[in-house]
């Protein structure tokens, strides 16, 4: 009953909220909770509206891959071959002792104009003038953001890495396959419910990040959260951001599922 409790008013209350004001109109101040149709009319009718929701699914998408893909040897690594487990994962963990903004100025530093790559190339002589194409820019956002949840895919990984049953990896070896052969039959296959895992906590928030795309991505990195936030701030239309949100989270959603169900699929596939 108290676990009841708390979800229905932290999570089912403000979801029903901002259901009811997608519903309603605004007017500088005053709302209007006349029934209407007219919000959702407008979002889709938008084309800034659906460029930066599909901008949002698949910056968020590469996001998730690279990170991912950045993430698995180095949780390999830490469960198979790290001698002191723990000193790895203190230092893993390290980037949330740190404040999130710290790191996305730092990577503006590292990417800017008169920046650290910049300077470091030119000093070595391998360019003439700085590069600009390293920030503000969908790349910038991919790069902060891969930066940032990097822990969030390796934990997740790790485990399902350390969980594995160190006899049936012996018991492969002894059939007949290989280190590759090993790792796709039998470790890949028991590590699909970390890497799931991995990739919905990316994601699913990295859709809705807009610190970074304010900070590092300039115009042409701005995702639909940006958008939201100036509905309920700036343009003090909060029915139009509920109903920005709403879409956003029936999009993540729906990505969301059927991205497990590829995953599972080519899980059962493999083995």
């Amino acid at each position: 009953m108290p676990a009841t409790v708390y979800v229905g008013l932290l999570v089912a209350a403000p979801l029903g909220v901002l259901v009811m004001y997608s519903f309603w109109t605004q007017t500088y101040v005053d709302i209007d909770r006349t029934f209407t149709w007219e919000n959702y009319r407008a979002a889709f009718s938008d084309p800034l509206v659906r460029q930066l929701l599909v901008r949002s699914v698949w910056m968020a998408g590469l996001v998730t891959l690279l990170t991912v893909l950045l993430a698995y040897p180095i949780a390999y690594f830490v469960a198979f071959r790290a001698r002191r487990k723990m000193l790895w994962l203190l230092l893993i963990t390290i980037p949330f002792w740190i404040s999130y903004l710290l790191r996305v100025f730092a990577w503006k530093l590292i990417l800017g104009f008169n920046g650290l790559l910049n300077s470091g190339l030119a000093s070595l002589g391998l360019i003439n003038e700085p590069l600009d194409f390293l920030l503000y820019n969908e790349l910038a956002v991919i790069i902060t953001l891969a930066h940032a949840w990097a822990p969030f895919a390796i934990l997740p990984i790790y485990v399902s890495l350390q969980k594995i049953d160190r006899s049936l990896l012996e018991a492969a070896t002894d059939l007949g396959c290989g280190k590759l052969g090993r790792f796709l039959r039998v470790t890949l296959p028991l590590t699909v419910p970390g890497i799931i895992a991995s990739c919905l906590i990316i994601f699913i928030p990295t859709v809705g990040d807009y610190v970074t795309p304010a900070l590092v991505g300039g115009s042409d990195g701005k995702m639909v959260a940006n958008l939201i936030q100036v509905y309920f701030g700036s343009a003090n239309n909060w029915p139009l951001g509920a109903t920005l949100s709403l879409m956003t989270m029936v999009s993540v959603g729906a990505v969301a599922i059927s991205f497990v169900a590829l995953v599972r699929g080519a899980g059962k596939a493999i083995r």
